[in-house]
């Protein structure tokens, strides 16, 4: 059982909108369109910072090569 030390600081709806420089209606948007990976405590949406970090790099867009 993991023990209150072990356990993720989640993030916010606002402190997400934040770290990622967008405004709390997109992230909302993301959660609504289940386009971000969250968590649901009660009724207050929370995200990991490691799943989002992981989501981030799985949506990656890698540059076109230059010919």
């Amino acid at each position: 059982m993991a023990t209150v030390a072990t356990l993720p600081q989640l993030l916010t709806i606002q402190q997400l909108a934040d770290r990622l420089n967008v405004n709390t209606r997109h992230i909302r948007r993301l959660v609504a369109e289940r386009r971000v990976p969250f968590l649901k405590v009660g009724h207050f949406v929370r995200f990991d910072p490691t799943e989002i970090t992981d989501w981030l790099s799985r949506n990656r867009v890698a540059p076109l090569r230059a010919q």
